[in-house]
Formats: structure tokens, C-alpha cells, sequence
């Protein structure tokens, strides 16, 4: 069954996202929406509402949050899951989750200033005592899941219940595992709830790392507060009034080194001397990483090069909007992990050849084939229990998670704990879709 728009009533604030994204396709020279998994596919004649509601650009750029090819039959089809889970995490450590809200009172948010100080809600997931804490953590609010499955064109009712009740694999109120683990920043794709990062932040913290996912305020399709209120993409407005191209890529530009100012503003909080996180002793503060999804991918870069305590990164499928410093990243690992061919060396994303040849560390160019933009995140997951089929980038959930969390999890062992890393020497039967970029 193909998706049909058939309920565009997801308010204002969804109408404007759609536009915004949909106006980034015009930087990368394409207007064909892109799949669920984030692959550009070739498209005919579309209609307005089509138009809108499909708004990514394409493999050579910033790709949020895009409709689905194809999903399972109509509601009440046995065939429609009666729940969703996420892939088991692989590593020895149990894992816990807690959230923080946190305020940055030296910060005025940047896209609604009205709304005062700067604020991030933030997921840590850790390595936990085997049976300690409650029930598995929710995965995202229902509210969120609604807002984000309407923008990709998703609008059977069934799914916000569905996606907001995955099941996860953190217990909440688990005490941490004895030791001082590595943290891991996370930062999610533009438009894109920070819960879609969920099951590689598990996977990390099963294989003894802390890990920080960040939800950027007025950066995402929908983020709830406490209190219940939903903010909504800000950003994507200020995105879709620009008059040109240069005027989107500066404002995208800036969400990347706006995120930067998060993220040092989140670990002076987690590793200084007064930290808000009540299990903040078991963060190692001299080995930090980050990694990000699409524009969470250049913040990453952003963010090393404007806090020297990030030792290591990772850009998984981002356009550098804000480009690599010319002095590069004072030596410090980098890899750059992508779409084949979308993001292969001479391919449409100039960025990352420019990027490449000012990285000044180890560095890796990977991409992988029959991949899309969301492949790196719990989308695949979530969309094959769903029955959500994309014939443009055939890779399979299982790959798709299978591939992200070995390539990611052996590159912070190596640039984080030192660890050998032969998984990052060249290419191995094991990963035949893994191409390691030379040029």
C-alpha cells in the first residue's frame, strides 16, 4: 500500500516545518523528496501537498525528516504490530537511563528570544548494575511521535501510540556499574526528536560508555518540557524565510555552532564542579566524544573546534554547514561515516572533500551502500516492525544497526580508550557494504 497524504491537519507549526524542509532540497540542486530511510528517490510530477509534506533534501545534503515509500495494509490488518522494539543492545554492561532539564542562564534561546533562557531536555544512558531500576524507559512522548510520523506524511493513528511505546532496553532508577566510563556526546538530525539516536546510545552504554543525547530546542519537529508544553521547529521557519541559498546555508550554519554552545554548556554541567546529573561521578571528564545525525554530524565537528575537552568525533550523513576549520581540528579523530554515493568523495556534497582535506588527525571516510540518510538511526528499526518499505535503499534494519553500531563503538574505543581497532584498517568480509574513501 502506498502512502497517501490524507490528513494534513497537523497544525501551523507542522505546515511551516514541512516548508522549511522542503526548501532545503534546493540547496543540493534536487527537489525529489526523499524516502522514510532518508534516501533521495527519482519521483514524477507531485502535487502541491505532496510537495510540502516531502521535504528533505537529498543524500548530498541536510536530510530531516521525509515520507515513506511504501507501508504495511490498513489498520486492523493482523499484519500491524501490536508493538515495536528496538535491537538488543550487544555489550556486557546492563543499561540505565535518566533525563535532565536543564537552563542556561547566560544564553538567550536563539530562534525564539521571547522565550527566555536556553534550554535543553537530555537523555543519559549508562552502564547499570544487572537487575537494579524499574521498568524498561519510554521512548519518546506520544505528542513527539505524532508531530514527527505527520511531517514524513505518516498519519495512521495507530503509529504515534505505536512509535511512542517502542520498547527499549534502559531501566530507569538503575544504579551505575561500579568504574568511570568515557562520555559520548549525541545530537540528532535537524527537525529529528533526539529519541531516534535511542538505540545507539544503548549500545554504547551496554559497552561501558556514558552517553549525552541532546534535544536542541525549537531544532525538532516536537519537543514536550515537563510541564507538557511542546515546542515546536522555530528553526524550520527561520530556515524557510530565507530569500536564497546562501541564506538557508548560514542559518543552518548557525544551528551547527549553535549547537556547539549546547553541548560545552551541557558538559560544564555534567563534569564541573557543581555537575546536575546525580550520577555524574562515573563520567571519565578527560575522555569525551561526540556523534551526530545529519546536522548532528556537523555539530559535532562545530563542537570540537570550539571546546578542546571533545577528543574524538563523528558525522554520520551531515552536510558541514559550518565548514571544518582551516587549522583543522588540532589533530584530533574524526570519522566521517555516509550514503553511498550520496556521500562519496566527488559526489554531490562538496563539503565533505573540503572537510576531508582539512582533518589533521586519524581520520576515516567510510559510506555504505544500498544505505539512506536515516539509515544511522532507529528509523530502519522502527519502519521494517512497521512495514515500511523503501526500495530505494534496500539495506536491511538488521545491517543498518549492525553496521553503525560496530563502525561508531570501534572508533570511540580507539580515539577515547586506545583500544586496536582493526575494523577501521580496511574493508572486511564481515561489512561488504562498508566503502573506505581514500581520495
Amino acid at each position: 500500500m502506498t502512502i497517501s497524504l490524507r490528513n494534513r491537519r497537523a497544525g501551523a507549526a507542522a505546515a511551516a516545518t514541512a516548508l522549511a524542509l522542503a526548501s532545503l532540497a534546493a540547496l543540493a540542486g534536487t527537489a525529489t523528496p526523499a524516502s522514510a530511510s532518508g534516501r533521495a528517490t527519482t519521483t514524477g510530477p507531485a502535487t502541491a501537498a505532496a510537495t510540502t509534506a516531502s521535504a528533505p533534501e537529498s543524500a548530498a545534503a541536510l536530510k530531516p525528516a521525509s515520507p515513506a515509500v511504501s507501508a504495511s495494509p490498513a489498520s486492523g490488518d493482523p499484519a500491524v504490530p501490536s508493538a515495536l522494539t528496538l535491537p538488543r543492545p550487544t555489550g556486557p554492561y546492563a543499561t540505565g537511563r535518566d533525563t535532565l532539564f536543564l537552563t542556561d542562564h547566560e544564553r538567550t534561546d536563539p530562534w525564539v528570544p521571547a522565550a527566555g533562557a536556553r534550554r535543553l531536555l537530555v537523555s543519559l544512558h549508562y552502564p547499570a548494575r544487572p537487575g537494579s531500576g524499574g521498568d524498561p524507559s519510554p521512548y519518546m512522548p506520544e505528542a513527539e511521535a505524532r508531530l514527527m510520523l505527520a511531517q514524513r506524511g505518516l498519519d495512521d493513528p495507530k503509529w504515534p501510540g505505536l512509535v511512542a511505546a517502542t520498547r527499549t532496553f534502559s531501566r530507569t532508577d538503575a544504579r551505575p556499574a561500579p568504574g568511570r566510563f568515557p562520555l559520548v556526546l549525541l545530537s540528532p538530525g535537524f527537525g529529528t526528536p533526539r529519541a531516534t539516536l535511542t538505540g545507539l546510545a544503548e549500545e554504547l552504554a551496554s559497552r561501558g560508555y556514558v552517553v549525552a543525547t541532546a534535544d536542541h530546542p525549537y531544532e525538532s519537529t516536537g519537543t514536550e518540557l515537563p510541564d507538557g508544553r511542546i515546542l515546536t521547529c522555530a528553526a524550520c521557519d527561520e530556515v524557510a524565510a530565507q530569500p536564497d541559498d546562501a541564506g538557508r546555508r548560514k542559518v543552518l550554519a548557525a544551528v551547527s555552532t549553535g549547537r556547539a554552545a549546547d553541548f560545552s554548556f551541557l558538559l560544564d554541567r555534567l563534569t564541573g564542579p557543581r555537575p546536575a546529573w546525580r550520577h555524574a561521578r562515573t563520567i571519565d571528564a578527560r575522555r569525551v566524544g561526540m556523534a551526530g545525525h545529519s546536522i548532528g554530524g556537523n555539530a559535532a565537528a562545530s563542537t570540537m573546534a570550539a571546546d578542546r575537552r571533545v577528543d574524538a568525533g563523528v558525522n554520520m550523513d551531515g552536510t558541514f554547514f559550518d565548514p571544518v576549520g582551516a587549522r583543522g581540528l588540532d589533530r584530533r579523530p574524526f570519522l566521517m561515516l555516509g550514503t553511498d554515493p550520496g556521500h562519496a568523495p566527488g559526489t554531490g556534497d562538496t563539503s565533505w572533500d573540503e572537510g576531508w582535506a582539512r582533518l589533521d588527525g586519524f581520520k576515516r571516510w567510510l559510506t555504505v551502500r544500498d544505505s539512506g540518510h536515516f539509515t544511522f538511526t532507529d528509523t530502519p528499526a522502527i519502519g521494517e516492525q512497521l512495514g515500511i518499505v523503501d526500495p530505494g535503499a534496500p539495506l536491511s534494519a538488521a545491517r543498518s544497526t549492525t553496521i553503525t553500531r560496530a563502525y561508531v563503538t570501534a572508533f570511540f574505543d580507539r580515539g577515547l580508550r586506545g583500544r586496536p581497532a582493526r575494523l577501521l584498517d580496511g574493508p572486511t568480509p564481515a561489512h561488504p557494504e562498508v566503502l573506505f574513501q581514500r581520495p
